[in-house]
């Protein structure tokens, strides 16, 4: 039992208790908020990086089909180029290949004809040669023909070793614009001799296959 003089003790004594009480309730509660407090901050900042996450992902998706379209836009274009490329090679080849032919052609005529010049200054002393042998041969001057003769075969041969061919033609032959050179016109003397040659005036020749000297005749018309 109490003593009415430690009744003031006690009451002291129960106050500090329901202090000691409420300052430790009240630091349970604190710590409680700050518990809820942590969590709910907690939860917050793992929205963020679920959100900030999620963001970085759609942006590498969005990169990768972005590269993606790029790389495939690149391949059709590396196409393109290389179709292009190939047919300007094969046009080059092509080109390359018909020039080649064309001087191949060039150098083989140009080897047929070298001497052209030459032949045909020649071809005036072969007229006289004609001439002369025409005349003599109704000379009597029998040596003299044959001389003749033999300086002109020997000269005919040696033209002929270098390409030179007459064109064979002859009176009554058919008239061709394309080998012969008409120099005039005569009425022909019979219905059958019109558009034929009456007269050769002047040998023609050609050099390979190359006239070089269209012969000259007189044509019935």
């Amino acid at each position: 039992m109490f003593c009415e003089g430690d009744l003031p003790i006690a009451r002291t004594s129960l106050c500090a208790v329901q202090l000691l009480l409420l300052k430790t309730f009240g630091q349970h509660q604190h710590k409680k908020k700050l518990k809820i407090k942590y969590n709910i901050m907690n939860t917050e900042d793992n929205k963020d990086k679920d959100l900030q996450a999620e963001s970085t992902s759609a942006e590498t998706a969005e990169n990768a089909t972005n590269t993606g379209n790029t790389t495939g836009n690149e391949a059709e274009d590396c196409e393109d180029l290389l179709a292009k490329e190939r047919d300007r090679y094969l046009r080059l080849f092509a080109e390359f290949e018909n020039y080649k032919k064309r001087t191949s052609r060039e150098r083989i005529e140009l080897f047929k004809t070298a001497g052209q010049d030459i032949l045909s200054a020649l071809l005036p002393v072969v007229d006289d040669f004609d001439r002369a042998l025409a005349d003599l041969a109704t000379s009597a001057d029998e040596q003299t023909r044959k001389g003749v003769e033999l300086i002109y075969n020997k000269l005919i041969g040696i033209l002929k070793n270098k390409g030179l061919e007459r064109i064979e033609v002859a009176a009554n032959d058919a008239f061709d614009s394309e080998l012969h050179d008409a120099i005039t016109q005569i009425p022909a003397p019979t219905p059958e001799m019109s558009g034929k040659i009456i007269d050769v005036v002047q040998q023609g020749y050609k050099l390979g296959d190359k006239i070089i000297r269209f012969p000259r005749v007189v044509v019935a018309q």
